[in-house]
């Protein structure tokens, strides 16, 4: 049987955003996952079924960590002789890919999910660019996650069009519909979990998904609620996810503002979302800069409107006035906007809300990824 190695940097991402992958491909190939050490690594070895290998990787510029890490990449490879290494997150798709050409892997296939050089300036932009394309260099096919992002690359000319293919619709993993499905989680679940959180039947909840940093547009929904909830005391922000103060933090203003504002709930990370995605109304997520964004496909498929920024994956799942609102990324006023929209216009809440789920499914089953992620492989035997 074939092998095919499969990298993330950390292991989260590798038991988390391929969750159900490897044990699919496991069926026609031999498959090994490659990420940092950490709990979840052991995770991917008992729920996939298949083997773990630990690299340790960082995500910051390290030069000599990188080295040691593209090393033992290489060994690895040389020992194992895998027919393809398939590589996700920047800097395993960096070390994964240049290791993998050092071994003579014949095919050296790395996903694009978003690039974060895009909010670089100056000398790190240029470097970031360099390495960018040092990568795609030594791919031999090279996979956006959205059709936009797929553009992006294009207009940068990063690499040439033949490297590039978006498998399916786009996104790395697809969505398990089964699993997010509003119905799965009980009434008695939802009103045990508003009284926890203070939260009232008659209340407008928006919830925000994801890594809690500036990136994401959280400084600007911060700002835009706190002006919002002075004049709908019914609506609530739940923030959802973990903090990354270290890589990209938040303004201290907002701090302040998510430390006073009583209407602003923070759960933090959770194993679980579907609760709070269930005692919500709206999905706010003004990311300035996505690939394929999860927690869209996520709550969409739960039946949320989304206003989501106008940015590549975000702007191809969400149909502005269909199923949700697109805004310019980083405008405070638009973001307002719309969730006084949502706020005044229940009706057409509901409305975008009804034909959310079953676009998701059309379009974004896992199944339907996987399957064509497996032809993929399978065209390069």
């Amino acid at each position: 049987m074939k092998k095919i190695i499969r990298i993330t940097t950390i292991s989260n991402s590798l038991c988390y955003l391929l969750k159900g992958q490897l044990k699919f491909m496991g069926q026609f190939y031999e498959m090994i996952g490659v990420s940092g050490q950490g709990e979840s690594l052991e995770l991917v070895r008992k729920n996939e079924d298949t083997r773990v290998h630990a690299v340790e990787m960082t995500r910051s510029i390290t030069p000599f960590q990188d080295l040691i890490a593209t090393y033992r990449l290489y060994k690895l490879f040389k020992k194992e002789q895998p027919f393809i290494v398939h590589t996700h997150t920047p800097k395993a798709g960096t070390l994964g890919m240049l290791a993998a050409k050092m071994a003579g892997v014949p095919h050296r296939v790395h996903t694009i999910a978003g690039l974060p050089l895009l909010e670089a300036q100056g000398v790190k932009r240029q470097l970031l660019d360099n390495v960018e394309k040092l990568t795609y260099a030594c791919c031999t096919h090279v996979l956006p996650n959205s059709f936009e992002l797929k553009r992006t690359i294009e207009k940068l000319k990063f690499t040439s069009n033949g490297k590039l293919k978006v498998i399916a619709n786009g996104s790395s993993n697809g969505i398990d519909e089964l699993h997010y499905d509003a119905n799965k989680v009980s009434k008695e679940q939802k009103e045990l979990l508003r009284n926890k959180l203070n939260i009232k039947n008659e209340d407008v909840v928006f919830i925000y998904l994801g890594r809690v940093v500036k990136d994401k547009g959280i400084n600007e929904l911060v700002s835009a609620f706190d002006q919002l909830s002075k004049e709908f005391q019914n609506s609530k922000l739940l923030i959802v996810g973990p903090r990354e103060d270290d890589l990209d933090p938040i303004s201290q203003e907002s701090e302040i503002i998510i430390t006073n504002n009583s209407q602003i709930i923070v759960p933090g990370a959770q194993s679980d979302i579907r609760p709070f995605v269930a005692i919500s109304d709206v999905l706010a997520f003004p990311s300035y800069r996505e690939g394929f964004p999860n927690v869209v496909l996520q709550a969409s498929c739960m039946g949320l409107p989304c206003i989501v920024t106008d940015i590549n994956g975000c702007n191809e799942i969400i149909s502005d006035g269909e199923n949700g609102i697109i805004i310019p990324p980083k405008d405070v006023k638009a973001l307002l906007k719309a969730m006084k929209f949502m706020m005044e216009n229940p009706k057409n809440r509901i409305k975008m809300s009804e034909g959310a789920r079953q676009n998701i499914v059309d379009k974004y089953k896992q199944s339907l990824v996987w399957d064509e992620l497996l032809k993929f492989y399978k065209s390069l035997e």
